[in-house]
């Protein structure tokens, strides 16, 4: 019975106390509040009494024991009242106007002059992949780790970009093929636009495999004309291009290499340069000048192809330029005859019974036709041998 009773008093004076604590910390708490209260309003008192000094009018005094009153006055008062404050404060705080456009990069792209690292930065191009997604090819291309992603140096990516869009000029300016490739959703409209400028060919979908390799059994019938250095299409050459190979690129532009290695490869077995987009997961090996970037970014991949449009446009305006002036930077196709050539190269039996009306049909000069092209082709063939 006494063990019982001790344990009875001792447990209702440990309840007792810890209620006691509890309203102790419950009054400390709304104290503490209190005092915040009052800071706060005599805070605002001073910011009244501050308004007052500079405004020709009053504002009403703040207090906590006084309840908001009406609005007095007109609404022309009011609004008078709000027009003087706005003049006085107008001026305060920031103005944040929009920077970035989605329609400028593909109306308006920059030029290699104007590749910065603030804008490739606000491009994204810095972003990688995971580390686990990584190609060790790439670590001379890798700045740093963030949160599990790799982290490409922009100082690399402008330098390789800049390089890239040297090298489409110069093709370019020697009246080279370009073709850009871009398969990705959101790809065609870069794409397109970067060849428009470089007066090149595009390709925003599925690469047909086989067309480098093969290609005589898959795009020979493809219609092909013959320009003048000022890319004015000469006719006459229609017959003597039947036989001729089809035209391959020479250089291509892909923005998304992970998907195309197919045309790569055929690229490479050709001896065909590329530039591609190598993000932290591919392989820069794949292509012949790698531009490290994030093939990820819609907005990335617009930079690059603007950039590399704009090099390509430099070069086509260089070599009209020199054509003006009488000057070919490129060389001429080779096996090809001028018409007037042809014409000369038929006996002139055939030409007199042409002009006599002999002839019903243009069956006999394209027999002399072809004997002219067989006679032609067996001399190249002996000069070879020999």
């Amino acid at each position: 019975m006494i063990i019982r009773h001790v344990a009875a008093r001792g447990s209702y004076r440990a309840l007792v106390q810890n209620r006691l604590k509890q309203f102790r910390r419950f009054f400390s708490e709304v104290t503490s509040i209190e005092a915040t209260a009052d800071s706060s309003v005599n805070q605002l008192q001073a910011l009244e009494g501050q308004l007052n000094s500079q405004t020709a009018f009053s504002v009403p005094t703040a207090s906590p024991d006084t309840q908001a009153a009406p609005l007095s006055g007109s609404v022309a008062e009011q609004y008078h009242k709000f027009k003087h404050l706005e003049k006085h404060f107008g001026h305060l705080g920031s103005d944040i106007s929009p920077h970035y456009q989605p329609h400028a990069l593909l109306n308006n792209p920059p030029s290699p002059a104007d590749v910065t690292l603030e804008l490739l930065l606000a491009a994204e191009a810095h972003q990688g992949h995971l580390t686990s997604l990584w190609n060790p090819a790439n670590a001379r291309y890798i700045q740093g780790i963030r949160q599990g992603v790799h982290i490409i140096s922009l100082e690399v990516t402008a330098a390789h970009l800049r390089r890239a869009a040297k090298v489409v000029q110069e093709v370019s300016r020697r009246g080279g093929l370009v073709l850009f490739v871009g398969t990705r959703d959101g790809q065609d409209r870069a794409v397109v636009k970067a060849s428009q400028m470089a007066k090149g060919y595009h390709l925003f979908e599925r690469w047909i495999p086989g067309s480098i390799t093969n290609g005589q059994q898959i795009l020979g019938k493809c219609r092909t004309k013959v320009v003048n250095e000022k890319d004015e299409e000469v006719p006459g050459f229609e017959e003597q291009l039947y036989d001729r190979p089809v035209l391959r690129p020479d250089l291509v532009v892909c923005l998304n290499p992970l998907e195309n290695y197919v045309l790569l490869h055929e690229c490479a077995l050709n001896n065909i340069p590329t530039i591609g987009v190598i993000d932290t997961n591919a392989d820069p090996t794949w292509v012949t000048y790698p531009i490290p970037a994030n093939d990820d970014s819609i907005r990335c991949i617009q930079v690059i192809a603007g950039v590399l449009g704009r090099a390509g446009q430099a070069g086509q305006k260089q070599r009209l330029a020199a054509a003006q002036q009488g000057h070919i930077t490129y060389r001429a196709a080779r096996d090809l005859r001028l018409p007037e050539e042809v014409e000369e190269a038929i006996s002139p039996e055939v030409m007199n019974k042409l002009e006599e009306g002999m002839l019903d049909d243009g069956n006999g000069l394209d027999e002399k036709l072809d004997q002219v092209r067989n006679r032609e082709r067996s001399g190249r063939t002996l000069k070879q041998m020999d």
